[in-house]
């Protein structure tokens, strides 16, 4: 039984870890396959055609006294988070942003000590301040600016972020993932409309390789990542899974080394195995607790 249980667990890891590492390919299509300077354009054409397409497949209305909550949730998890993205995105060098973005499981751990009087598991939150360090050690440099609004906009969009996954855990909402997925994609994309509308240039005419950016975006970076994301939320640990948000900038950086040649020298691959040994030591510890 007990076997079983390890297995499960285990497989629920490996699919929620995709989730992150779908969206750390995000970096590479949005650089080199889609129209330039439209970053709020592309979350909306990410996010709201999926929430459709789920919302159609699951046919699923929340209850009354839960749309609220699934607007909350929805801000927290797409449009908040998407927008506070993109704000530190333009505004920070890429690697100054992910630094801050890996906070997420601490600011975490700091809600459930706080709010559900749990205090945090000594290994889990040594782990998580490894990964912070890690990822310093793996993307900063002497040349890296520290603009405060950016660096603002990135502790904001974790504080978001890790908000939305205990908020998730903690109200329960009795949904099918395909549908809790759905609208909060659905709820958040309406968000999104205004802010790409007033901010974004118009798209031009798409060539084939543009439209197959988008459809990629939305289809496996949007539906299939957040249903897998949601299904770990709803079965493995909050800090387990925040953890795994951290495979995000790994994967960016292994996709940069093997599609468009940049270098992983000897201290930032030294940087690249403490995040990786920080995720894994917080899973084994979850996992444990």
């Amino acid at each position: 039984m007990q076997n079983s249980q390890s297995t499960t667990y285990i497989r629920d890891i490996l699919l929620t870890a995709l989730a992150p590492m779908i969206w750390g390919s995000t970096y590479i299509v949005a650089s080199e396959l889609l129209p330039a300077d439209r970053p709020f354009t592309a979350a909306l054409i990410r996010v709201l055609p999926a929430g459709l397409v789920l919302l159609l497949w699951a046919r699923q209305f929340p209850r009354k006294q839960d749309f609220w909550r699934l607007t909350v949730l929805a801000i927290l998890n797409i449009s908040a988070f998407q927008a506070l993205l993109f704000v530190a995105a333009y505004r920070l060098p890429g690697g100054l942003a992910a630094v801050l973005g890996a906070v997420q499981p601490l600011i975490l751990m700091g809600l459930i000590w706080a709010v559900d009087s749990k205090a945090p598991n000594k290994m889990a939150l040594i782990a998580a301040s490894m990964g912070v360090v890690g990822m310093a050690v793996l993307l900063l440099s002497p040349e890296t600016v520290f603009e405060p609004i950016g660096m603002l906009a990135a502790l904001l969009g974790a504080t978001s972020m890790a908000a939305g996954v205990w908020l998730t855990q903690r109200w329960k909402i009795p949904m099918s993932v395909q549908a809790l997925t759905g609208w909060q994609l659905l709820l958040g994309g309406l968000m999104l409309f205004p802010i790409a509308y007033v901010f974004d240039p118009a798209l031009p005419e798409l060539n084939r390789h543009q439209i197959m950016g988008y459809v990629y975006l939305c289809l496996i970076g949007a539906l299939l990542a957040y249903v897998l994301w949601f299904r770990g939320v709803a079965r493995l640990p909050a800090v387990a899974v925040a953890s795994l948000g951290l495979l995000s900038p790994l994967t960016a950086i292994l996709l940069g080394w093997l599609f468009l040649s940049q270098s992983i020298t000897g201290v930032a691959l030294l940087g690249l195995v403490v995040v990786l040994i920080s995720v894994f030591a917080v899973q084994y510890s979850a996992s444990k607790a």
